[in-house]
């Protein structure tokens, strides 16, 4: 992975005393996490992971027969946007106008933006890109007549002739956006056909929210929404308000993506359906939240294994002020707490070259901007000061939030390159 994106020293963690570079220039220096050649807290992500996550996602959406357009408010990466469409994704997905221009800048030629768009600058922003970059693609999503109606107000006032390509988005009672019914979203989809500023490209819905862990109630929870979806995709096709040569619908989250798959594939309509799955942590998937979803997925699925963790952040043991605590240097300002504690993963001694795996009874019980309580059984392993501890998280996405770049890593924990964000 080359990038002209120079590292330095206003990047967190960036070696003081060091001289800027790239990231090939950076994974020739001879770095390595546990010689302490950066600074502590330190990102990690752990590049034949990375690499293992990018492929079998790509295989699991291509043996289903769907396309892959990752959410790229995941990491907000260049670098792994790249590297994602390099693995085969057909597209990549959004939340903003904003992280959509990052996206096509990073070769992205199809976006989807799994929100709501009606601003002003907002639509100013789609239809710039739209006029500078020739066959570029771009939907949002639609789930009102209000907002339909903003659309249509901006193109009057903007005497523009841009017609935008949306899809229209079908929710739940109590969820997040979309139409909350069929009927509801029928009335919808005929007025985004006969509107002249949009075009109405296919459904979207979000099923994440519907999750909890729990196989038998996660899928009798999706099926209402999968069967809405269906039952809208048939009407819009019988009534002929697709328009292009396929009925897109899309879904999928990180969590449950397997339970919408039915909607994604296999309905008989005039116009042939083409599913989109947006998940986006899977690049880097996670050591709590989503590693517990995953397993749930494996085995409604039956398979022996799916993704692997990649993202660490290391933190040194900078006191142990008493027995069975100890203070670590990476709190809310390096790692995400939104879910869960950081979870301690590996450990290494002062001077160690090599990790070992954390004892289990280790566990981080609270964080403050700058500091993690580690609390441990005193009659165990006992940290010392200068101790270095790898830790895991729920979530990647609040992690990555936290860091303008992350250090790649090899299996040695030798660095061998980085990525930089754009948060």
């Amino acid at each position: 992975m080359s990038s002209p994106y120079r590292f330095d020293a206003t990047h967190k963690s960036f070696p003081a005393t060091a001289s800027p570079g790239t990231a090939r220039e950076l994974a020739q220096r001879g770095w390595h996490v546990l010689a302490d050649d950066l600074a502590y807290p330190l990102a990690t992500i752990r590049q034949s992971a990375l690499h293992h996550n990018l492929a079998w996602m790509q295989a699991y959406a291509r043996r289903k027969g769907v396309w892959l357009a990752p959410h790229g408010k995941t990491t907000l990466s260049p670098e792994l946007f790249a590297l994602q469409l390099q693995a085969g994704a057909w597209g990549l997905t959004f939340a903003t106008v904003w992280q959509a221009q990052l996206g096509v800048q990073a070769g992205a030629r199809r976006i989807i933006i799994a929100n709501q768009v009606l601003a002003d600058a907002d639509l100013d922003g789609i239809d710039s890109l739209l006029s500078a970059h020739d066959g570029l693609q771009l939907y949002f999503l639609v789930d009102s007549q209000a907002q339909l109606a903003c659309i249509a107000d901006w193109r009057v006032r903007r005497g523009s002739a841009r017609v935008f390509d949306v899809l229209l988005e079908m929710g739940f009672a109590g969820g997040r956006t979309g139409c909350r019914t069929l009927a509801q979203a029928q009335a919808l989809a005929r007025a985004l056909h006969e509107s002249p500023a949009v075009q109405l490209g296919g459904i979207e819905c979000y099923e994440g929210q519907l999750g909890t862990c729990n196989s038998a109630h996660d899928a009798a929870a999706v099926a209402p929404l999968v069967e809405r979806v269906q039952a809208l995709l048939r009407w819009c096709d019988t009534h002929g308000l697709i328009a292009g040569p396929n009925t897109l619908v899309s879904a999928g989250g990180s969590a449950i993506f397997d339970l919408v798959l039915p909607m994604l594939q296999g309905m008989d309509l005039q116009k042939p359906l083409q599913g989109v799955l947006r998940s986006g942590c899977y690049i880097t998937h996670d050591q709590g939240h989503y590693r517990r979803y995953l397993q749930c997925v494996e085995q409604r699925e039956g398979l022996q294994g799916s993704l692997q963790s990649a993202l660490e952040v290391w933190a040194l043991v900078q006191s142990v002020p008493e027995p069975g605590l100890a203070l670590l240097t990476c709190g809310r300002r390096d790692i995400s707490s939104d879910i869960e504690m950081p979870l301690p993963q590996r450990w290494a001694r002062r001077g160690a070259r090599s990790a070992q795996g954390a004892p289990p009874d280790w566990k981080v019980s609270a964080l403050n901007d700058q500091h993690a309580y580690l609390r441990f059984d005193p009659n165990g392993s006992v940290p010392a000061v200068g101790d270095r501890v790898a830790l895991g998280l729920s979530h990647p996405c609040t992690t990555f939030d936290k860091w303008r770049w992350m250090v790649l890593v090899d299996d040695d924990d030798a660095v061998c390159g980085a990525i930089h964000t754009c948060f």
